[in-house]
């Protein structure tokens, strides 16, 4: 997974729900140096919560996708947030 141009991220799942474990692997997949440059949110939801489970990915560019967990798994989790990072890959190495 290309994390280089998050900027935020936000996960709120119920760790006994059917969304626990994309949400988890998602969290797993952020490596440990991404803390320096992006703000790292989550959020334990019970099961008598009102919240809606939802991972949320804001990047360089201000643009924010929204993702439910429940209705996908991790490897198309991936596939959809490094859809946008290649795009701001791409348009990094024509600038540069």
């Amino acid at each position: 997974m290309i994390t280089k141009y998050f900027t935020k991220v936000s996960v709120k799942f119920n760790p006994f729900g059917p969304e626990a474990k994309g949400a988890r692997l998602f969290l797993a997949a952020l490596p440990s140096s991404l803390k320096k440059s992006c703000t790292i949110n989550y959020e334990v939801l019970n099961s008598q919560s009102n919240k809606k489970p939802i991972i949320e990915v804001t990047y360089k560019d201000k643009k924010t996708l929204d993702v439910n967990p429940t209705s996908l798994n991790f490897n198309e989790l991936s596939n959809l947030f490094d859809r946008h990072s290649r795009k701001l890959q791409l348009e990094e190495s024509i600038q540069g």
